[in-house]
């Protein structure tokens, strides 16, 4: 997944690979930062610190270092930007993993900085597309995508427990239980840990779910049933209050005819 860099590298590396749906990355790291572009498909990541959603169209910054597993959603075609510290620092890269929008030039970017060999110096021409490369990933918004898990290993557990099958319908009471806490205990705890409440962090939580299979081609009313929303049009509104679009008309920018 990781190519080979030498001294000559530049310091912007473009691959492309096609994975199946359900094809999984247990835990790794990379040494270069990895700046993640589905083109096709869509993208679960995971951390000790938090999960995120990437959907068509979409990428996902996961700085050098970090241990991170990948799953994938659907027939994925992926474009992986490696950057040295240098160029994640020029693009204004935090050291956190962060979902982007990727506008249409970003996408013509990538597609002719793959022609670049890693173990070549580039020339001219290559070297004005990385930097204007590294420019646009610098000025892509970030999305809300992602929710926070919390350390604490009572409540890190009770997370991952909710996480294997996420839904409305997963009580504070519940959660408590699973965390082997008090419901004041795990309330006080879990504002502590992740900086939401429970409510707004399930809602969340299942809203990337919702992301994901939404993706993969199910439907609204399903994904509302499944996640236990009260009604499909409940579950439009928190979509549309969330990311800015309803569900349909999200998806169909998403699956625009992509370049690769």
């Amino acid at each position: 997944m990781m190519p080979t860099f030498d001294a000559d590298s530049p310091d912007a590396l473009v691959t492309l690979r096609e994975y199946p749906s359900g094809t999984v990355f247990a835990r790794h790291t990379h040494p270069r930062g990895q700046f993640a572009y589905a083109s096709t498909g869509a993208l679960k990541m995971f951390t000790d610190l938090g999960n995120w959603v990437v959907p068509p169209q979409r990428a996902i910054w996961v700085p050098g270092g970090v241990p991170h597993e990948m799953q994938m959603r659907g027939d994925v075609v992926m474009l992986n930007t490696y950057l040295d510290a240098g160029a994640a620092a020029r693009a204004g890269l935090q050291a956190r993993c962060q979902v982007f929008e990727v506008s249409p030039l970003l996408r013509h970017l990538l597609q002719a900085a793959l022609a670049i060999e890693p173990s070549t110096l580039p020339n001219a021409r290559q070297a004005c597309v990385l930097t204007l490369l590294i420019d646009e990933i610098g000025a892509m918004p970030e999305l809300p995508l992602s929710a926070p898990l919390p350390r604490e290993p009572r409540l890190a557990s009770a997370c991952q427990r909710f996480l294997e099958a996420p839904t409305q319908h997963t009580s504070i009471d519940e959660m408590a239980a699973w965390s082997s806490m008090s419901r004041r205990t795990f309330t006080r705890h879990f504002l502590e840990n992740t900086g939401m409440t429970f409510v707004a962090w399930r809602q969340q939580v299942c809203l990337l779910e919702a992301t994901a299979r939404l993706s993969h081609g199910v439907s609204v009313t399903e994904v509302a049933f499944e996640l236990g929303f009260s009604s499909a049009s409940a579950f439009t509104a928190l979509f549309r209050r969330n990311l800015g679009d309803t569900p349909a008309r999200y998806l169909t920018k998403s699956k625009a005819a992509p370049l690769f």
